[in-house]
């Protein structure tokens, strides 16, 4: 009875105990408290605007230091995001801080997609921690965790209501980032009375920025770094990672239950998508195949139609080559007929030229013959 009254159930399986002594589990906290200190803290914030609005200076207010960066420009031809990552101490206390910036949010003409590659880089860093989570050889504990804790929205102070930008993409990372406040940030120090404080100096007065009558900036340092640090990077784990990787394994086929509300066994999932992703593959190798098949056909048939014009375009030039040959030939035929008919002409002509000179001669000679004679008869004295 005593047992019984001493032993009290707390839950299924489960009794409280009392101790008769020290025993020295009360130090696990403290033990935690060394084993964090030691291991290191890290801190990730996105910083969302446009360009000019101080998202700068307001980290450099808000941690007190000055953080090193070459001034973005507005002529990007999209939003880049681009990270920095310092290493800070405040006693004993190390941080490793990201500083994710926004370059060229809102310096398009076309604004319609500059959210989305925000949102992309948001969920690239929890599908980086799930794929380290996934491997079987997994280094966890030095693990650089890039996923963003907080997200910080500069919205201009025009007076005028938001601009369709900021609600679109205030909308998408709803489920990432909630409360507003009205901020000034300055690493300026200004007299006040007896005391140096950072503020800005405005034509119609001077702003302090840790005077919570003048701005949130004190509440949004309390908030994000002083108080709320730690939730904010636990609940970067167990609320908006823990829903990331819900989603994706649930896309990739893995449930905790199956349809008839039983455990769902991993190994039968892993052969179940194993199995599946096999059929698929060798349903697009079959496919990859009859493609290639049937392109290698077409392109037979493209070598056969075009080898038929070649032996067409041949056989073409091979009888415009005999016809021209065969006229070539008739025509040194007919030449060399006309140059033997000139030939015989030529010698015709001059072999009757030769007659006829041969004739002259004769008639010359007989005719000089015959004037001797009768001037010889003519001077005889006989006669």
């Amino acid at each position: 009875m005593a047992a019984t009254e001493i032993a009290r159930q707390v839950g299924e399986g489960c009794r409280t105990v009392p101790l008769s002594g020290h025993v020295g589990f009360d130090s696990l906290p403290d033990q935690l408290v060394n084993k964090s200190v030691s291991h290191g803290f890290c801190f990730n914030i996105l910083c969302v605007g446009e360009t000019g609005l101080g998202k700068s200076t307001l980290m450099d207010t808000l941690f007190n230091t000055k953080f090193e960066g070459e001034p973005a420009s507005h002529s990007q031809p999209g939003v880049q995001l681009k990270s920095s990552t310092y290493d800070l101490q405040e006693s004993n206390v190390h941080l490793k801080l990201t500083i994710v910036s926004t370059v060229g949010f809102g310096d398009q003409i076309n604004k319609e997609d500059s959210y989305k590659s925000i949102v992309e880089f948001i969920d690239a860093q929890f599908e980086s921690y799930l794929q380290e989570e996934l491997k079987i050889k997994r280094v966890l504990h030095n693990y650089h965790d890039s996923r963003i804790h907080a997200c910080l929205y500069f919205i201009a102070p025009t007076g005028h209501s938001l601009k369709s930008l900021d609600l679109v993409t205030m909308k998408k990372l709803d489920s990432k980032a909630h409360l507003p406040f009205a901020v000034i940030g300055s690493t300026e120090e200004i007299k006040i009375g007896n005391k140096m404080m950072k503020a800005r100096q405005y034509p119609w007065g001077t702003v302090q920025v840790e005077n919570e009558a003048h701005c949130d900036f004190v509440k949004l340092r309390e908030m994000l770094i002083r108080v709320n640090m730690e939730d904010l990077r636990e609940q970067t784990h167990t609320r908006h990672y823990e829903l990331y990787r819900r989603c994706k394994l649930e896309e990739m086929g893995f449930k905790d239950t199956d349809p008839d509300s039983k455990p769902f066994s991993l190994q039968e999932t892993y052969e179940a998508k194993r199995n599946e992703f096999l059929g698929e593959l060798q349903k697009k190798e079959e496919e990859m195949r009859q493609m290639f098949v049937q392109r290698v056909k077409e392109k037979e048939a493209e070598l056969k139609e075009a080898e038929k014009e070649l032996h067409e375009k041949f056989d073409r030039l091979k009888k415009l080559h005999q016809d021209e040959k065969k006229k070539v030939e008739d025509k040194k035929k007919s030449l060399d007929d006309e140059v033997n008919a000139f030939k015989q002409r030529k010698t015709a002509a001059e072999l009757l030229q030769s007659q006829a000179q041969q004739a002259g001669g004769s008639q010359t000679l007989k005719r000089d013959k015959e004037r001797k004679k009768s001037t010889k008869v003519s001077t005889d004295p006989s006669g």
